[in-house]
């Protein structure tokens, strides 16, 4: 067999140059290259191997599990198609990444990381950053990837990669597998030679099956459906992922279905579709809700029924609700006793559709579905134009940023309280124009992810909205979009605070205690909390300025004070040719309010306040309707 002597770097990165997808007969490259940070555990081995081919793109980055949030925000925009490796060195670099590769692998999307790792000789352990353990010498840092990955390994010997970059990609590839994938590089393996086969570098496209049905399933859908009185359907990401957004329209313009969206799902129809009823569930609009209360048959497609979904299993009352889980995934198609179809969103909704030619809702129920509709179109307006003062409300800025964005634009966002306020206002026009990492709500993936969604679709623009809390979190790779010519208009949204958390420990009795960012009160040492009157707590903010620190960073920064001012500053911004960053203060207390639903957040069952106790009390009733669906 020809070999070709190479280190073990250089024979990952030669391999993944030649890693190409085909779905539905369009082939691709799967890696549009690498993120990194280089230390001692990886700049002589992937580092050197990643100079040595430059045609496999290196990108700087600032912050490991910013890189992440980048690949997987990308991978997202490609429909799970095309991705990023990650490389870091041992240690603390690695370690990094183990937050953002676990909502790779919650959000199922493919991210392949590459953490340096301690010497595989050992004999000049313990180096620097290793953790030592004295029960083992077989456990490093890298380990704590175990849980949160899709596929794991460690290689030890050059040639071992062989037989796991195959294994790895099996995986990166697959629609219902896939995640995080982990391949820890001992850095001095990296560095060894090897005599590979050639063949291990020879093009190879992997074909994205799209699996049908099983026929009798199919059937035995089919029927439930024609007997179901009040059936709803919950759009979930793998309608979006299948690319089924079209056969879905059509199918419920054929049968009057009507459509609740997850966050992950928002986009799998226009918001002015007139059975669109919107988000569903802790953040959705009332119309979803009530239509679920009511559901005799939930036809769950691409979901994996989250607790925001199901409003913590309080979301369907029917008596005798069923339900019908089309899938890629069996664990999922499986969720609530439900006919599993495991099987491609797309063919699966096409084959339905004949076989449910003919046949509708009743026309009442069509109409009270396309009733809510428009009533909930005419609420979104309502907040679009509050006229909050002195501050506006988030809800108005997002109106502002939503009512200025084309068609094919984006919004991203990950955590705090524009999510849900997001999930219920914003108006959905494109697919792939409402981008929420919701399955970790992750605090910090705003920017990155950002990065991410412009470097797979450069042709649009991206609108960034992050909290001030997330913003301190992670803001640094507005300098990697800077030094990429990649360019984001983010809008930071101040409210002085975790306001989202605040609302709930409000929500839950606890006055907001331990979520304002205010000094500390001399007198009693304790931190105050959101009762503190508005003319006290401006005599007690911190002297922060998170406009002047996004234009240290070299963001192109300017102020709005009302959302006169969004406006012309969203004008300006597009303007622009580097990232943009408009900042904004709103109103911590004027939200958007919840419709019809609950989240169950325990509360203590016993407190010296008051308001906790009577917080209980509601707690405990609302805890009633929580159901098995059996």
């Amino acid at each position: 067999m020809e070999t070709k002597r190479l280190t073990t770097a250089q024979a990952i990165i030669l391999f993944l140059k030649n890693q190409y997808v085909e779905r539905d007969g369009v082939e691709r490259p799967f890696f549009a290259g690498c993120f990194g940070i280089f230390g001692h555990g990886n700049v002589a081995g992937i580092g050197q191997a990643l100079q040595q081919y430059p045609d496999f793109r290196y990108y700087q980055t600032r912050n490991e599990q910013a890189m992440v949030h980048t690949a997987a925000a990308f991978a997202k925009m490609h429909n799970r198609l095309r991705t990023f490796a990650c490389t870091t060195s041992i240690g603390p670099g690695a370690t990094n990444m183990v937050t953002a590769a676990a909502g790779a692998t919650i959000n199922r999307l493919p991210v392949l990381l590459l953490p340096g790792d301690i010497f595989a000789r050992r004999n000049v352990a313990p180096v620097l950053q290793q953790l030592e353990l004295p029960w083992s010498q077989d456990i490093s840092v890298n380990d704590c990837f175990k849980p949160i990955s899709r596929y794991w390994d460690r290689i030890n010997r050059p040639e071992q990669v062989i037989t796991a970059l195959p294994e790895a990609m099996r995986v990166l590839v697959s629609p219902s597998d896939t995640g995080a994938v982990t391949l820890s590089l001992p850095q001095d393996v990296q560095a060894e030679a090897f005599d590979f086969p050639i063949r291990l570098f020879a093009r190879r496209v992997w074909h994205i099956p799209r699996p049908r049905p099983d026929l009798a399933l199919l059937q035995r859908a089919a029927e439930m459906i024609r007997a179901s009185q009040r059936p709803l359907i919950i759009a979930g990401g793998g309608v979006i992922y299948s690319e089924a957004t079209k056969v879905l329209s059509d199918l419920t313009l054929h049968t009057g279905i009507p459509v609740g969206e997850t966050q992950a799902g928002k986009g799998s129809l226009r918001y002015d579709h007139p059975l669109n009823l919107g988000a569903i569930g802790v953040t959705g609009t009332f119309g979803a809700n009530r239509m679920a209360r009511d559901a005799d048959l939930v036809i769950g497609i691409g979901t994996r029924y989250s607790d925001f979904t199901t409003a913590s299993k309080t979301a369907f009352q029917h008596p005798n609700v069923q339900f019908i889980n089309i899938n890629i995934a069996e664990f999922d198609a499986h969720k609530h006793s439900g006919l599993p179809v495991t099987a491609d969103a797309r063919v699966t909704l096409e084959a339905l559709m004949e076989m449910l030619a003919g046949w509708t809702v009743a026309a009442s129920y069509r109409a009270e579905a396309e009733a809510f509709n428009k009533a909930w179109d005419a609420e979104v307006e309502r907040i679009y134009n509050l006229g909050n003062r002195p501050l506006p409300s988030q809800g108005e800025v997002i109106g502002a940023v939503n009512t200025f964005a084309d068609e094919r634009d984006v919004i991203v966002c990950a955590a705090g309280s524009a999510p849900g306020d997001l999930h219920k206002l914003w108006r959905t026009r494109d697919p792939k124009g409402y981008h929420l990492e919701y399955g970790y709500s992750c605090m910090g993936y705003e920017v990155a992810g950002g990065l991410g969604v412009k470097m797979a679709a450069p042709d649009r623009e991206v609108y960034v909205i992050v909290g001030d809390g997330s913003y301190l979190m992670m803001s640094q790779e507005i300098v990697t979009s800077v030094q990429e010519g990649v360019k984001l208009t983010i809008i930071l949204i101040d409210n002085r605070g975790f306001g989202s958390i605040g609302a709930l420990s409000r929500s839950i009795g606890s006055k907001g205690f331990g979520t304002r960012y205010l000094f500390r009160d001399e007198q009693t040492g304790v931190l105050p909390d959101d009762e503190l009157p508005p003319s006290d707590a401006v005599e007690r903010y911190l002297p922060v300025d998170l406009a002047k620190n996004a234009e240290s960073l070299g963001a192109v920064v300017f102020r709005a004070r009302t959302v006169a001012d969004v406006r012309q500053a969203l004008a300006e911004a597009k303007k622009q040719t580097r990232t943009t960053v408009i900042y904004v203060e709103t109103d911590r207390y004027a939200g958007v309010p919840g419709y019809d639903t609950w989240w169950d957040v325990p509360i203590a069952e016993v407190s010296e306040l008051e308001s906790v106790r009577e917080a209980y009390k509601a707690y405990r009733e609302a805890r009633k309707k929580e159901r098995y669906y059996l």
